[in-house]
């Protein structure tokens, strides 16, 4: 956990480009008001404040004019011109209606900014990707980037406003009553020694007192809430993931297995939560007790001054209430303790996954450099291919791929061979050396597709739009892929990554490349799911409807590498860990 300083370095990190962002006259001018509404309402509270001392002297002097006069209208009074408390009622209750409009408003507005800033970030320079590879064992700040997204900036905004609209207003609560309390509370003579506003002195030492306690039994909290988010979204993670692999489950049988593993996770979120009711219950104790005693202990101070007849009951109500606002602006951290502990770990988790976003951007530029080909080919020069921890696969090497050429690159299970297409597709950044291809032009479909949420027309036109395409096009792609009883379905919304099967997933895939029509189209075992005359058949079509199109395949199958005329074989002992080589034969065989 971060110390006080980092930690409000981090959170103050976070709130301050938004104000600064082109959003800031905007965020600013929703903020003023907030802050004049919240200030406006103090002010309020010190009007009620004199106008309590007014009203409860009127009813012990059994005053009936005065008694209307200031439910109703007005009343001239040693204090001034004291409102009617229906008027003051109602402008309360229409600043504080607004007050809380204008605050979700700014809320809403902060999140949609803060959101969009992190998502550009998160994508930018393939970070989302280097993070994924380079997860560490305890998660920190790359762990469950949906949650950080859709909760934690949530709760950021949330928090950030109300505590520190809280603080704002029990600042200027505490300076305003303050006042008032000092000139209410006269001189008391302890031990021969006179203390002028003795009340005062009195709500500082009890809000100390009460802040020292909360805070040596609540510190605790700021480390469990910390967990708890992490074991609520590692729980909700696997009920995801099961949801998005239920044929495997149920193919393997696998229901005890998941249902040990859920229920595993599941404990730990359980346990988390008993270690925060027990500090919870404890913390509650002393707060529940602290104010309490809050509401009768300046009534027990103040009262030998009123029995001695130096205060009227209007004194001494103003007195408590004046009290009690200084104490309560004194003990905010007391009420507000859990508040700031979610907030701190809210706040905690946010900068270690925007640490992790910057580290992982500014490391876009090392390893593999990615250059665009002089000649139209594809080619590595010198490059090493590396695991995330540093392991060799691959070591310096050089290959060239041309135009019109059909190559297979095959190779043992496990060598390396998908390590080395992501290379050439630009995305793997661990290793050195160079690999030109072309800037556009160029396809990548991996073993298992992506499917994107939305209607089918969509799935099969990423990633462009759906009305990229014309329908007849899209109905051609379909049927030479072999998916023609899926053309009445193209506008239906389903989850089509689980409703279609891991061959079909394959061929809507190659529906696609035959849509994008690309100059060069890799495919790392894209044809691995289907049959070998279902895959020579897709071959064929390929070749017949992209004529202009390089085809370079990774794959395992005899069959797939007679279909390419040229073979490359990536010789590596995954078991002994050495690092491999790229070994080329004459023909494919």
């Amino acid at each position: 956990m971060q110390g006080l300083m980092p930690f409000l370095k981090a959170a103050w990190r976070l709130a301050l480009p938004y104000f600064r962002s082109e959003e800031r006259w905007s965020a600013r001018l929703l903020l003023g008001a907030i802050v004049a509404m919240n200030l406006s309402l103090v002010g309020m509270s010190v009007v009620l404040s004199f106008w309590n001392r007014e009203f409860y002297n009127a009813l012990q002097d059994k005053n009936w004019d005065a008694f209307v006069q200031l439910l109703f209208t007005w009343r001239h009074t040693d204090s001034g011109l004291m409102p009617g408390f229906c008027g003051v009622a109602a402008v309360y209750i229409l600043i504080a209606v607004y007050r809380t409009y204008l605050n979700q408003w700014l809320q809403i507005r902060w999140r949609r900014w803060l959101t969009g800033r992190f998502l550009d970030n998160w994508l930018a320079d393939r970070a989302y990707y280097r993070i994924s590879l380079t997860a560490d064992q305890q998660g920190i700040g790359t762990d469950n980037p949906d949650q950080r997204i859709a909760e934690d900036l949530r709760d950021y905004v949330d928090s950030t406003l109300s505590l520190g609209l809280g603080l704002l207003s029990n600042v200027v609560s505490l300076f305003s009553f303050v006042g008032i309390l000092w000139g209410l509370s006269g001189a008391i003579t302890v031990f021969g020694i006179a203390i002028p506003g003795y009340m005062v002195w009195v709500a500082l030492v009890y809000a100390v007192i009460g802040t020292w306690l909360t805070h040596l039994v609540g510190r605790k909290l700021v480390g469990l809430s910390f967990r708890q988010q992490r074991v609520e979204a590692d729980f909700r993670f696997a009920l995801v993931r099961l949801r998005e692999n239920v044929e495997g489950v149920a193919l393997y049988q696998g229901e005890a297995e998941e249902k040990t593993g859920l229920l595993t996770r599941f404990t730990a979120v359980i346990d988390n939560w008993w270690a925060i009711m027990r500090r919870t219950k404890f913390l509650n104790a002393l707060t529940s007790g602290y104010d309490q005693v809050a509401v009768v202990f300046p009534i027990i101070v103040a009262a030998p001054r009123y029995f001695s007849g130096q205060l009227p009951l209007g004194g001494l109500t103003q007195t408590a209430g004046a009290f009690g606002r200084v104490q309560d602006s004194l003990s905010w951290f007391v009420a507000a303790y859990s508040s700031i502990a979610g907030w701190r770990a809210t706040v905690e988790r946010l900068a270690y996954f925007q640490n992790a976003i910057e580290a992982a951007r500014e490391a876009a530029g090392q390893g593999v450099q990615n250059a665009g080909s002089p000649d139209g080919g594809v080619h590595t020069v010198g490059l090493a291919l590396n695991l995330p921890d540093g392991g060799r696969l691959l070591r310096g090497t050089d290959l060239s791929l041309v135009p019109g050429q059909s190559v297979v690159i095959t190779g043992r299970s496990g060598s390396g061979k998908s390590t080395l297409f992501r290379a050439l597709a630009g995305i793997w950044p661990f290793g050195s050396g160079l690999v030109e291809r072309p800037q556009t032009g160029t396809l990548f479909l991996p073993q298992r597709p992506y499917i994107p949420l939305g209607t089918l027309r969509h799935a099969v036109s990423y990633p462009a739009a759906a009305t990229t395409y014309g329908a007849q096009e899209i109905e051609t792609a379909l049927s030479d892929a072999g998916l023609s009883r899926l053309i009445p379905l193209l506008d239906k919304e389903e989850n089509w990554a689980l409703r279609l099967s891991g061959g079909e997933q394959q061929r809507l895939a190659l529906a696609r490349a035959l849509l994008t029509k690309p100059d060069w189209l890799f495919l790392d075992e894209a044809t691995a799911s289907l049959d070998p005359e279902a895959e020579a058949e897709l071959y064929r079509i390929l070749r017949t409807r992209l004529p202009g199109t390089t085809i370079v395949s990774i794959a395992h199958r005899p069959t797939v590498a007679a279909l390419h005329e040229r073979r490359v074989v990536f010789d590596r002992d995954a078991e002994a860990g050495a690092s491999g080589a790229l070994k080329e034969t004459v023909e494919a065989a």
